[in-house]
């Protein structure tokens, strides 16, 4: 058991729904397996599950327990500061694969 800990720049979706209700509502939450250590308080970039730059927010809470089912979760919750421009999605998108997403070597 151990945290692990989130670069301070990415967010990333696993569920189409989860950055769904972000976008649609302007306030989300999404839920990663493991402990991990997000920046509350800190805007980063949220990327969609295909590894899309699509919004910057601000991470407001994150919750690090053990589930009913025995599995280390961490719950973080995030508002929407505003939408990225196609530009500048793609810029982001570029970087963040080329930095995070992309070929470890």
């Amino acid at each position: 058991m151990g945290f692990q800990t989130e670069f301070n720049s990415v967010c990333k979706f696993k569920s189409d729904r989860e950055l769904y209700e972000l976008l649609e509502y302007g306030r989300g939450k999404m839920v990663k397996k493991q402990f991990r250590v997000f920046p509350t308080g800190q805007k980063v970039i949220a990327y969609a599950p295909d590894n899309r730059a699509v919004a910057i927010v601000r991470i407001v809470a994150s919750i690090a327990e053990i589930n009913f089912a025995g599995e280390e979760v961490t719950e973080v919750e995030m508002e929407l500061i505003r939408k990225l421009t196609e530009e500048e999605s793609r810029v982001q998108t570029a970087l963040a694969h080329e930095m995070f997403f992309g070929d470890q070597q």
